[in-house]
This record gives structure tokens, C-alpha cells and sequence, in this order.
């Protein structure tokens, strides 16, 4: 699985989606490191824990702050300690230093003197739970871009940019990392995501159907289909005509998180070129993995919502996301155990470019 570190700066969700969902469910477990340089308002250092792209827990270097999102994610580290003390150790531990130190280097590879910069770390995996197929993943992102990430199929790291060769050259080298990393992304972390799935799992395994709305701003602008409320993210949201799926004139939004759990998208429709009698061989169509009932929604005129009058529910909504996008990315960027075993941490840390 490879995303760009803007896409996920911007909670850009991968999803995993075909017509009617007809295969088994994957499960994602994702860990972040996020430091920054040039932000007096901002923390150094800010790292989260995300479950299916759900956010489940953070910590915030600057106010010493391990916040766990839900009551079962308390409950877990409480009844392991050990997982607790890894997370104090990767929120407050080395890891602060050592990416304000990278930032540092990088700065200086990159020939860059002031101004903000930003490094990001995403790791762990994603798990099939019917073929027990695991991806494992870790990468790095530098002011918003790929930096270096690994392959473990060649069990080597993949180097984007020219100022990344000399730590690839260097990590390739590295035997013993590349070993660590395939034990903790393919054994550990999978073992780990299972875990949470088991106690998580009236929140986690839940299902939750959207309501579904059109809006258009103005009678000459698109009209968006918007659902909202549903859970999992696995979803897909199409507008057809005659009953065929339309990939012209349409614009796919992404999904987003709601302040509650729940996510939600929109599709755009052009209908420009398109005459009011025509209108009503036009639907946005809302499926959901695990629910085998498509959600219809005619497009017809009484049907959508303007903003002409008054703040549609699509500004509250789309408000709403922005603020609980903010709060991810600010409050709660990432969250990585990036703890090395016992013996290794008496050698020392291993600097991470």
C-alpha cells in the first residue's frame, strides 16, 4: 500500500471498493510520528494511534498528554500495561529528540536555512480477515513528500528523492533493521491490530447506514450528493444515468471524518448540458460494505437543498470536517511504537536517517 504523505496530511483515505463489496473485509492499523520546525503554535511533537481510519487515541510532547479517544481503548491498557508503557515511551521518550534532530539533518541536506518543515512517519499494516493476507508499511515523509519508505518483498527502501539515496544506501546495508521492521510490521503489528479489533470491537465492527442529501449552492452550480453518518469508511457514493455508473461530469470527494466516529462524502454532478426533463434519469446511488441494500436518491427538484436562503446542512457538515480534520492533524497527527527490544535499547538508538 503506498500513499504520498500530502495525501496523508490531507486524511486521504484508501479505500477498498468494488461494486457490491463482494470480497472479504481488510483491517487497517496505523501509527504516526509527526514533528515540526518553524511552528511556534504548533507542538514539536505530536503523535496518534488510528484503527480503520478511525482515531483512537493521541499525545501532544508539549502538554505530556496520553489521551486514549474511548472507553475500550482505556480498558486495553489497562489490562496491558505493557502496550501502555510502549506509547509513554513513543510519545515522551527519545523519539521527540531524535525527530527534531532529523529535522535538523534534513535541513541541512536539503540546503534550507528557516521557514517550517514538517517530518512525518507512517507505519504498520493492513490485514485481510479472511485470507489473513498482512501488507506491512513504513514510510517517511519530509515537508510533505515521500522521502524513503520500505520494501519488503526486496527487502530494501525505495528513495523518491536524490537526498534520500545516502540514508537508502545506508538502510540497505542495515540487515538488522530490515529484520526488525519485517518482525514488527507482518508478526507484531498484525497481532496488535487484532487485538483492538477483539475489544473494540462494538465500535470498531459496527454499522451505521447514512442519510443521504442534495445540495447545490446555486441553481447553476453542481449537484452534490452528500451522505453522511455511516460507518465503516468502506463506502462508495456514484451518481448513473440509466442505471449505468457516470464517470464523466462527476467530481468524487473525499471521505471524511464527523466529530462522532461516523464518515462522509460527496459526488459532485455536473448537470450543465444536462435539460430539466432529463433530470429524472439521473440517481446517486450509496453502498456500504457488509449492507448487500443500496441507498437511491432521485435527483429531482424538491429533493435538493440550496444555500440561497440560509447555511445548508452540507455547510455545517463540511465545517465540521474541517474542524475534526484540524484536530488530527494538529492535536493528534500521528501516534508510532517505534520502541526497539530491551537489548537494544542499552546500545543506544538507532538514528532514524
Amino acid at each position: 500500500m503506498k500513499l504520498t504523505f500530502h495525501q496523508n496530511m490531507k486524511v486521504v483515505i484508501l479505500l477498498l471498493l468494488s461494486s457490491h463489496f463482494a470480497f472479504s473485509v481488510k483491517h487497517s492499523l496505523k501509527y504516526i510520528f509527526t514533528a515540526t520546525s518553524g511552528l511556534p503554535d504548533f507542538p514539536e511533537f505530536v503523535a496518534a494511534a488510528m484503527i480503520d481510519e478511525n482515531l483512537v487515541g493521541y499525545c501532544d510532547k508539549n502538554k505530556l498528554i496520553l489521551n486514549p479517544k474511548h472507553d475500550w481503548v482505556k480498558k486495553l491498557l489497562e489490562n496491558y500495561p505493557h502496550q501502555l508503557e510502549l506509547y509513554k515511551g513513543a510519545c515522551f521518550g527519545g523519539e521527540p529528540t531524535y525527530f527534531k534532530a532529523e529535522i535538523n539533518s534534513l535541513k541541512q541536506r536539503f540546503n534550507q536555512s528557516g521557514g517550517v518543515h514538517i517530518l512525518q512517519r507512517l507505519s504498520g499494516c493492513e490485514w485481510d480477515d479472511e485470507t489473513g493476507e498482512v501488507i506491512g508499511f513504513n514510510q517517511f515523509g519530509y515537508d510533505g513528500e515521500d522521502f524513503i519508505s520500505i520494501d519488503l518483498k526486496t527487502e530494501t527502501w525505495i528513495a523518491p528523492k536524490p537526498q534520500a539515496v545516502i540514508t537508502k544506501l545506508k538502510w540497505d546495508a542495515d540487515k538488522v533493521r530490515m529484520k526488525y521492521n519485517q518482525n514488527y510490521l507482518t508478526v507484531i503489528h498484525p497481532e496488535w491490530l487484532k487485538m483492538y479489533l477483539d475489544y473494540g470491537r462494538s465500535f470498531l465492527l459496527r454499522t451505521e447506514l447514512p442519510s443521504v442529501s442534495l445540495l447545490q449552492k446555486t441553481p447553476s452550480s453542481p449537484v452534490s450528493c452528500l451522505a453522511t453518518g455511516f460507518y465503516p469508511h468502506r463506502a462508495s457514493l456514484v451518481w448513473r444515468k440509466d442505471g449505468e455508473e457516470l464517470h464523466e461530469e462527476v467530481d468524487h470527494g473525499e471521505i471524511l471524518p464527523n466529530h462522532d466516529g461516523t464518515f462522509q462524502m460527496s459526488v459532485d454532478l455536473n448537470l450543465s448540458s444536462v435539460t430539466p426533463e432529463d433530470w429524472t434519469r439521473y440517481d446517486c446511488v450509496f453502498q456500504l460494505s457488509g449492507v448487500n441494500e443500496d441507498i437511491i436518491t432521485k435527483l429531482e427538484k424538491d429533493r435538493i437543498r440550496t444555500n440561497e436562503m440560509k447555511p445548508s446542512n452540507m455547510t455545517v457538515l463540511v465545517t465540521a470536517a474541517v474542524v475534526v480534520l484540524a484536530l488530527i492533524l494538529i492535536g493528534a497527527a500521528g501516534f508510532i511504537v517505534y520502541k526497539k527490544k530491551k537489548g537494544e535499547r542499552e546500545k543506544g538508538k538507532i538514528s532514524l536517517l
